[in-house]
């Protein structure tokens, strides 16, 4: 099981606005670089906008960034595209058998260790920026095209 993948093609959808921000990102040419369907990008696009993310106008192609680059975290985008819920990134499994030592404690006993972890990952989460993204994403290119 892992975190969906709506949180990487969130990403990937913002770091392309900026990067083709001369450019019209409509959902097609998203998708092209996704690699998916325009209506998963769609999808993905409503969730950015509710979160105020992106700008995204009926009848008008294309989206833009809301905010600076600087200003929106990997944090935000996981909560705009509903990754989880709070305090539920990792699940214990449900009525363990309460005659075993193991059972009766198992849910005390993991789930905090589990929002500890929960906690620590939207920690650093919000401490990288889609600018970074862009950043990174930019030098990479450059050493390819070297």
């Amino acid at each position: 099981m892992s975190i969906s993948s709506r949180f990487s093609v969130g990403i990937h959808i913002l770091a392309l606005i900026e990067i083709n921000k001369g450019g019209v990102s409509t959902s097609e040419f998203l998708a092209d670089s996704v690699n998916t369907n325009p209506a998963v990008i769609r999808k993905i696009m409503g969730m950015l906008k509710n979160a105020e993310l992106v700008k995204v106008r009926p009848g008008i192609a294309g989206a833009e960034l809301r905010r600076k680059l600087s200003e929106i975290t990997l944090l935000d985008v996981y909560k705009a595209v509903n990754v989880v819920q709070d305090k539920e990134l990792f699940s214990i499994h449900e009525n363990p058998n309460p005659q075993c030592p193991v059972g009766r404690n198992i849910q005390n006993t993991i789930g905090p260790l589990l929002e500890i972890a929960q906690t620590a990952l939207e920690k650093a989460l919000g401490n990288v920026t889609i600018e970074d993204v862009v950043r990174d994403i930019i030098e990479r290119e450059k050493l390819n095209n070297n």
